[in-house]
């Protein structure tokens, strides 16, 4: 591989990363609502299922996902009812937090009233679901990636190289939408910014589960 091919590869890669997804709206959500540090879990989560993908995409199942169209629609089906049970799970918990009077005393973001702040664990989880939650990613991975790959030179180590480089400028984009939701953490400590910052990401997540059910691939 060539650092001009190398050069290409991540000049597209960042832009593709740096597009709003569903990756990225989690990380800015909990970056918002709990903090930058704890958001790192849920970076670190998002991260692993692309790792994942990756590695299996390089194995080739990609290739065999598109030889079981209905193994994928499953997949595709499981992914989108994750997403719309977490724009679901935002519109209830701003009407919860209405209920208990949404007062949020402090200046840095804060777990809803009456409930336990997320473990890092269950942060980390919902990072590593919400990679996993749309299936196309595999798909593109197994069309994108080879266009990179020079023939006649070992395969494992560029593949290494492209998946390492993916990872690092998706990361960076993390931290890049992270930040911008402590940004924006400020304004939430009203109530009524909050709850409207629930319900919109809520909105945007029920708008991309049902975008991914109706996507014909």
């Amino acid at each position: 591989m060539t650092w001009h091919v190398w050069w290409l590869f991540s000049g597209i890669v960042l832009v593709l990363c740096a597009m709003p997804g569903p990756n990225m709206l989690l990380v800015l959500n909990r970056s918002a609502q709990e903090g930058f540090k704890r958001s790192v879990a849920a970076m670190l989560g998002c991260a692993s299922s692309l790792l994942l993908v990756l590695c299996l995409s390089a194995c080739g199942l990609g290739a065999a996902l598109v030889a079981a169209p209905r193994v994928f629609g499953v997949l595709r089906v499981v992914g989108a009812f994750y997403l719309i049970y977490l724009g679901l799970k935002a519109w209830w918990g701003s009407f919860e937090r209405r209920q208990q009077g949404g007062a949020i005393p402090q200046d840095t973001p804060q777990p809803a009233a009456g409930k336990p702040a997320l473990s890092v664990w269950a942060l980390w989880r919902n990072g590593f679901l919400v990679g996993l939650s749309n299936p196309k990613f595999l798909l593109f991975a197994t069309a994108f990636f080879p266009q990179f790959i020079t023939p006649g030179q070992p395969r494992v180590p560029q593949f290494v190289i492209l998946i390492t480089t993916f990872l690092a400028l998706e990361l960076l984009c993390y931290l890049a939408y992270a930040a911008g939701g402590v940004s924006l953490a400020r304004l939430l400590v009203k109530p009524a910014l909050r709850k409207a910052f629930e319900r919109i990401s809520g909105t945007i997540f029920l708008g991309f589960g049902a975008g991914l059910l109706k996507a014909r691939f």
